[in-house]
């Protein structure tokens, strides 16, 4: 299949994969932009695993304040050169992922952080919740691994749907960035702030409550 010059450099700019690689993922898919970007992601991946292991110790603390001033974020996102660091492309990530961070309020960075006696009593759950509609033992444990697979969704920033792009995971868009960048990239740590959380609200925060109560009194 002809492929222009043109399509290869949409899919570049869209991307940042190499001329060459944007040709031959268009090939592989025929002319469809989406399935060739699905292509690179894949090979993207495969790359940024081989640089998993590269020391990052460089990179930045960024932070987000939710309008409003109730929420706030501070992350530090790791790079190995402190160039990289500096990019704009670099800093624009850091500051997405903090704001990922502040919308969904994951508690966990990757899978292999949820502490193990958290993720045994998610199976107990799920497991006991299947026996409980009547499943059969050969389908309870394939639903635990899919409720687990949610969870995890839900609960660890690399495993969730990135706020801006809900058809990649954050682990995605980081291997994207490590493409870009031919640097490994890391989200190190996080801290999300929220006003009062934690803390006993006093009654007239809630007057709705208040009023319920109130009633309850006559």
């Amino acid at each position: 299949m002809s492929i222009s010059a043109q399509q290869v450099k949409e899919l570049r700019d869209s991307t940042g994969a190499g001329m060459m690689e944007c040709k031959v993922a268009l090939q592989e898919a025929e002319g469809d932009f989406e399935k060739a970007r699905i292509i690179l992601r894949k090979k993207g991946l495969a790359a940024a695993a081989k640089k998993a292991t590269r020391v990052a110790s460089e990179g930045l603390v960024v932070s987000y304040i939710h309008p409003g001033g109730k929420i706030g974020v501070l992350v530090e996102l790791n790079c190995e050169t402190d160039f990289v660091a500096k990019t704009p492309e670099f800093q624009e990530i850091a500051r997405d992922i903090a704001m990922h961070i502040a919308a969904l309020d994951p508690k966990y960075i990757r899978k292999e952080d949820v502490p193990v006696e958290v993720l045994e009593q998610e199976k107990e759950i799920y497991r006991a919740k299947a026996i409980a509609a009547g499943k059969p033992p050969s389908v309870v444990e394939r639903i635990v691994e899919g409720q687990l697979a949610k969870f995890y969704s839900e609960c660890c920033v690399y495993e969730q749907p990135f706020v801006r792009e809900e058809n990649i995971t954050v682990g995605q868009l980081i291997s994207e960035k490590v493409v870009r960048t031919k640097e490994n990239i890391n989200l190190r740590r996080f801290v999300r702030f929220k006003v009062g959380e934690g803390l006993q609200k006093r009654s007239e925060d809630f007057p709705g409550e208040v009023a319920a109560q109130m009633k309850q009194i006559k």
